[in-house]
């Protein structure tokens, strides 16, 4: 009985493990992670109207978005390494620091169907004088 019982438990062990449920998780290989090298311009004067931000870089997705302090600004692709950024006239209301990055959206299919994560630039200080 007891062999029978071993044999049983080796054989659910065995099964597990080539059904990969034993498997350690990989998370995906990081894509093209998008770096911010120069913002022009990099402040504004408190009060300002609204402005174009550009963005230069390098790993920006055709669909990549300029934060301003973590929220989506409406971005223009120019290439890999340029984007552009409207920035509204109330984002530099007041002087301070805003951060800027810029994220590239995921792939569909989630983690786990073939599909990325968001991937999200250093933040780069721009200055509201």
């Amino acid at each position: 009985m007891k062999l029978w019982n071993f044999i049983a438990v080796l054989g659910l062990t065995i099964m597990a493990a080539s059904c990969g449920y034993s498997k350690n998780y990989q998370q995906p290989m990081a894509g093209n992670l998008p770096a911010i090298v120069k913002l022009m311009p990099n402040s504004a004067a408190s009060g300002s109207d609204s402005f174009v931000l550009t963005v230069n870089g390098n790993g920006f997705n055709a669909n990549a978005a300029v934060n301003w302090n973590g929220m989506a600004l409406t971005t223009t692709y120019i290439s890999a390494g340029q984007l552009t950024a409207k920035v509204p006239a109330s984002d530099v209301a007041s002087s301070g620091t805003a951060q800027i990055t810029v994220t590239n959206p995921g792939l569909a299919g989630g983690l786990y169907g073939g599909g990325t994560m968001p991937e999200t630039s250093a933040e780069v200080p721009f200055t509201i004088n």
